[in-house]
């Protein structure tokens, strides 16, 4: 079974964070959600594991007060 990543594992993390937020840019908060729901859903897909998607909700779940440290989650 695989795990979820939780170390740095992100090529140009900068490049694609200012696509992210540029993606945003000039919709409306309703507009904005749907975008990044759809990220989401088509990021789940590419993973494809099961497991691996439970495994980040169950992780980001217990930080909704922006707590999660993924750094600190799995060596």
């Amino acid at each position: 079974m695989a795990h979820l990543i939780t170390r740095p594992n992100i090529a140009r993390a900068d490049d694609i964070y200012q696509r992210l937020i540029e993606i945003n840019n000039g919709l409306n908060e309703t507009a904005a959600l749907r975008v990044n729901a759809r990220l989401i859903l088509t990021l789940i897909n590419h993973i494809g594991d099961p497991e691996v998607v439970f495994e980040a909700l169950d992780l980001l779940r217990g930080g909704v007060d922006g707590s999660v440290d993924l750094a600190a989650a799995r060596p």
